[in-house]
């Protein structure tokens, strides 16, 4: 067990190291990134990298790839990445935004037939619904999921079956990173061994000055030997001098005295000559062999203090090309909150928008009924509470759409349109939204009831035709849409009833095979005469796949 944790720590800070490494490559990959594709996969890699480590970064980039996915049409990483950023908002402990992305990751799922992450979706809502004590929600949502699991022919123990092959997978690549940690753990006792060469090499070199040294303290004696010699040989001469003086002998003999004298003293000034020569030449090698040790450890220390300094400054360069790069999504993020993405386009690269005529339209229009007697029940903080909530709601629902696009917001209103992206698109989708919104009013309503509380219920009127769009003013400017199919629009959804969607008869005219609807027959509308509406029921069966 000791070794085990031992283990542990040398290879957690390796491990922690990969994984930050892993995680600049692939932003670095996502900044090269060209094609939507390709964004997609490396947005929904970096958010399953911060999963363990930074939840609010899972939530970026989860819904960017959640994002890309729908434009690219692929359900399937749009399920994958809606869990990723159901995860992260469970981590967060944010229970009610959990439960919203774990419920759209089931139904791209379902669109995708990704039957392991349905199961992990229903599971994931089913304890949230049981956390919070709501067994009747837990119920409903394991029983949607055993229908339609019956409804598939799938059996449980087929998913079991899978769910194991996926794990002897998963095994396997877990010993391939056991490997991987092997052979990295190889090479750093490599590296620790080469480090234990160097320093062997560093202390020989000492080793090697320490001898030039001794040598030269050596020579240096030997040449105070020959200087205290020559002293000798002087004082002897000296004293043999003194004696030729004072001996009366032949001139031959002086001679001889004063030939022996001079041959000591070439003696003694050739071996005092080569004594120098050789001390000065071992002082030049010293000197030269520091020369270049210290020369050696200048400019190591010169490439370090250059390689940090470059290191750092590349840092700086990159975290500061980060801020500027958020910041910038950031602002391009709150444009298109306020504009669709053609005219935030315009906006952004002529400074302004030109109007639009749109031939084909479907505008709808949301109003609570009751509003005011029901405000007239609430403090104001629980009232701009209750709307708040009601509008994420339906724009969260309406996101899931790239074809419908957010107008405005008037007092308890709510206004959105689809076919404004040039393009000619059928009303369907923004009659599902419709019918959303209500399902939703309708799980607020009977969790109001069960509470004792006022409850919101809302008329949604639909109508298609001819618009004139544009943005106007310049200071907090709003997008806007004009013309008579917004005022009918407004006159259907007036003649609507709370809690159902009422469509006109143009609308009815582009979807009455997609859904089926209950004919009212003809309503008078306000300063617009008769006209003919419709209830939408439900959806057909198959409607979905041929919309």
């Amino acid at each position: 067990m000791k070794k085990l944790l031992v283990l542990a720590c040398l290879f957690a800070p390796l491990f922690l190291f990969s994984q930050d490494a892993s995680i600049e490559d692939l932003k670095a990959e996502l900044e090269q990134a060209s094609t939507s594709e390709e964004k997609m996969y490396l947005n929904y890699e970096l958010a399953d990298a911060y999963i363990r480590r930074d939840a609010e970064q899972t939530i970026d980039y989860g819904k960017r790839a959640h994002s890309l996915a729908g434009d690219l049409g692929n359900p399937r990483m749009g399920a994958q990445a809606a869990f990723l950023v159901g995860r992260a908002y469970e981590r967060e402990r944010n229970e009610r935004n959990a439960d919203v992305w774990y419920r759209t990751a089931q139904a791209k799922a379902k669109q995708a037939g990704d039957l392991d992450l349905i199961v992990k979706s229903v599971q994931k809502r089913g304890r949230l619904a049981e956390k919070d004590r709501d067994y009747r929600e837990a119920y409903q949502i394991y029983e949607d999921a055993f229908n339609y699991f019956s409804q598939k022919g799938t059996s449980i123990s087929d998913l079991e079956s899978k769910f194991q092959r996926q794990k002897a997978t998963l095994a396997q690549e877990r010993e391939r990173l056991q490997r991987e940690i092997d052979r990295l753990s190889n090479e750093r006792d490599e590296l620790s061994t080469d480090r234990d060469r160097l320093q062997q090499q560093q202390q020989q070199l000492v080793q090697e000055k320490r001898r030039v040294e001794e040598e030269v303290s050596e020579k240096e004696e030997r040449l105070a030997d020959v200087s205290q010699a020559k002293a000798r040989a002087d004082s002897l001469a000296e004293t043999k001098e003194k004696e030729v003086k004072q001996l009366s002998r032949q001139k031959l003999e002086q001679e001889a005295i004063l030939q022996a004298r001079e041959a000591s003293l070439a003696k003694a000034k050739l071996e005092a000559e080569q004594s120098r020569n050789a001390a000065e030449r071992n002082k030049a090698q010293r000197d030269q062999l520091m020369l270049l040790a210290a020369s050696g450890v200048l400019l190591t220390l010169l490439l370090l203090i250059l390689f940090l300094i470059s290191r750092k400054s590349r840092r700086r360069l990159k975290e500061k090309n980060r801020i500027i790069e958020k910041e910038q999504e950031r602002s391009n993020g709150l444009l298109l909150n306020i504009l669709p993405k053609q005219i935030a386009d315009e906006l952004k690269e002529y400074g302004k928008a030109k109007p639009r005529k749109y031939k084909e339209v479907t505008v709808l229009f949301s109003d609570f009924k009751n509003f005011s007697q029901i405000s007239e029940q609430l403090t104001p903080e629980e009232l701009v509470e209750e709307l708040d909530n009601s509008f994420k709601a339906f724009d969260f629902i309406i996101s899931q759409h790239d074809d419908i696009e957010k107008i405005k917001t008037i007092g308890d209103a709510y206004m959105c349109a689809s076919g404004l992206s040039g393009r000619k698109a059928m009303p369907t989708n923004l009659i599902r939204a419709a019918m959303e919104m209500q399902q939703y009013l309708e799980e607020q309503k009977q969790e109001k009831i069960r509470l004792g509380k006022p409850y919101f219920e809302a008329r949604i009127g639909i109508h298609t035709g001819p618009v004139v769009a544009g943005v106007v003013g310049v200071n907090k400017f709003a997008y806007d849409i004009w013309g008579d199919t917004v005022n009918i629009a407004s006159r259907v959804e007036t003649n609507g009833q709370a809690g159902r969607v009422n469509i006109s008869e143009a609308t009815y005219n582009l979807v009455k095979y997609n859904f089926e609807c209950e004919y009212r027959g003809k309503v008078q509308a306000k300063n617009k005469g008769l006209i003919d509406m419709y209830f939408v029921k439900k959806e057909r069966k198959g409607a979905a796949v041929t919309a």
